[in-house]
């Protein structure tokens, strides 16, 4: 596993990244969501401290990373009025098991790393956890997996005396999937202390394969703000 190579930016950049967008531009599609959200890819939790603010909801948060369920579970320790509130769910999204439907469904920043046939088969999936008239919203861009680009930096944060930087390159696209490469950088005073580099596809469906998806398995779709998109449950 690499993923944890970029454990010590996950923090830095998605608090200035997507994270503001979806804390604006979440909560009125949860209006009247109450009793129960499933929230898949939850991560260090960045967004599920939130659905708990924004909602009375009981929480099940999927996260399949051992270190970002490490992080997810300090970030709720921290928030102690949370902890029957809350479950943190190890398995993987397509073997889910709950005593009961939920009310709403939440995959923020997801999409990109799901295969194309995983995700053919993960909609059916949802659809039986999901209540009939429940909602599912998740991440989504337009316009297919992007052209191939040379390294250039994403964003640059310092902490202390060290600075973290991610800088990325698209190496080639074939279809809906993408080739890139990250490289995580500290330095200080200019010089590199630490370097680690991840190689690796993932994955831009266009609407044209995603619609029929998504009705074959029973959804609707829904009104949502740019960036996102909402589906009910027939």
């Amino acid at each position: 596993m690499t993923d944890f190579i970029s454990f010590p930016f996950y923090d830095l950049f998605q608090e200035n990244g997507h994270v503001p967008q979806i804390r604006e531009k979440l909560p009125p599609l949860l209006t009247g969501v109450r009793r129960s959200i499933l929230e898949i890819g939850a991560g260090t939790g960045l967004i599920t401290t939130s659905l708990a603010d924004w909602t009375p909801a009981e929480i099940f948060a999927l996260e399949p990373s051992a270190g970002m369920r490490a992080v997810l579970l300090s970030r709720l320790s921290a928030r102690p009025e949370l902890l029957d509130r809350v479950t943190v769910l190890s398995c993987d999204a397509l073997s889910v098991d709950l005593d009961e439907p939920v009310e709403a469904m939440v995959m923020i920043n997801v999409m990109y790393a799901l295969e194309p046939d995983y995700r053919r088969r993960l909609w059916p999936v949802l659809a039986d956890r999901l209540e009939p008239g429940g909602l599912l919203v998740f991440t989504w861009r337009a316009g297919g997996p992007p052209a191939p680009r040379p390294l250039q930096e994403l964003e640059s944060r310092r902490v202390g005396r060290h600075t973290y930087t991610v800088l990325s390159e698209v190496l080639g696209s074939d279809g809906e999937a993408f080739e890139a490469r990250y490289l995580y950088r500290i330095t200080e005073n200019g010089k590199v202390i630490d370097e680690e580099e991840i190689v690796g596809h993932a994955y831009r469906p266009v609407w044209e394969k995603l619609e029929p998806e998504l009705t074959g398995a029973g959804f609707v779709r829904a009104d949502a703000p740019e960036g996102l998109l909402a589906w009910r449950l027939a």
